[in-house]
């Protein structure tokens, strides 16, 4: 299918191969659009190489759309910043003449501590680049959709932690439980504009973040190696496993397809049944 033939998507946090951002991406390349690659390009304060898309990642990503036949650019992005955002959607349209979907899905969830120790430093790092770049990028892809006519698609990467509460997660799930709420208040305001606006709620998927909790999890829960926990993670899924980058994906693609027109203000899990309401 070429469902998006002409259409340009933009995601955040995709500046790192086999993450969530460019299996998002690489969908929507398939399918015929034009890809912006945004991530934060330069380590900074709790958000060090090794956590980011660097300059260099972000463009190999890129090359590797380019190498399936997309169209695609490279754009670092500190989600945190008005300015930045503001810039991402700008560059998207000067290179492409528009934007057409968007997808929050930069992120931090590897600042993992109990209740009690958690600094508001911790909370401050995880809300300003969940929720509040979730808002930003949002906010200036909405004014372009919106100023140009014709409508769009705005996606936000939540979690199974935007539905349920996690040990030494705090932050995280609050962040996520709030990215639902302006979800749902963006959807009756943009609504009019032919904009829908969704959530995308996936369990567990082991990507570099993922490995990372997979780490501190097994330790927190008891089991002898990250194997034994990965594979009680399995069991008590209905589908038998993890979520991956690809399960992900595919549900953006439908959300952001002329199948999902009539689709907005929801929050969808992606959890093989682990996650049902």
């Amino acid at each position: 299918m070429r469902r998006f033939e002409g259409k340009v998507v933009a995601v955040t946090g995709s500046g790192r191969a086999g993450g969530l951002g460019a299996a998002i991406l690489k969908r929507f390349a398939t399918e015929g659009a034009a890809c912006v690659v945004s991530d934060l390009g330069v380590p900074k304060e709790r958000m060090g190489e090794g956590d980011i898309g660097t300059t260099a990642e972000m463009e190999a990503v890129a090359d590797g759309l380019r190498a399936m036949g997309a169209q695609a650019i490279a754009v670092p992005c500190d989600v945190r910043s008005d300015a930045d955002c503001r810039a991402l959607v700008e560059t998207a349209v000067s290179a492409f003449g528009r934007l057409d979907v968007m997808v929050a899905n930069a992120g931090i969830g590897y600042l993992m501590k109990p209740f009690l120790e958690t600094e508001e430093a911790d909370w401050d790092a995880v809300l300003d680049v969940n929720l509040k770049g979730a808002f930003l990028s949002a906010k200036h892809a909405a004014a372009h959709m919106v100023a140009r006519g014709g409508g769009g698609r705005i996606l936000m990467i939540a979690s199974q932690a935007a539905k349920s509460g996690f040990p030494h997660m705090a932050p995280y799930c609050a962040s996520k439980h709030g990215m639902v709420g302006l979800v749902r208040s963006m959807a009756i305001e943009l609504g009019r504009h032919g904009i829908t606006v969704n959530a995308v709620c996936p369990n567990h998927v082991t990507t570099g973040l993922g490995a990372k909790q997979n780490d501190y999890f097994s330790k927190l829960l008891g089991f002898d190696s990250v194997e034994a926990y990965l594979a009680n993670m399995k069991a008590r899924n209905p589908l038998g496993r993890p979520g991956l980058p690809e399960d992900t994906a595919g549900l953006c693609a439908f959300l952001a397809s002329e199948d999902a027109a009539y689709v907005t203000g929801e929050a969808w899990n992606v959890s093989g049944g682990e996650e049902m309401h």
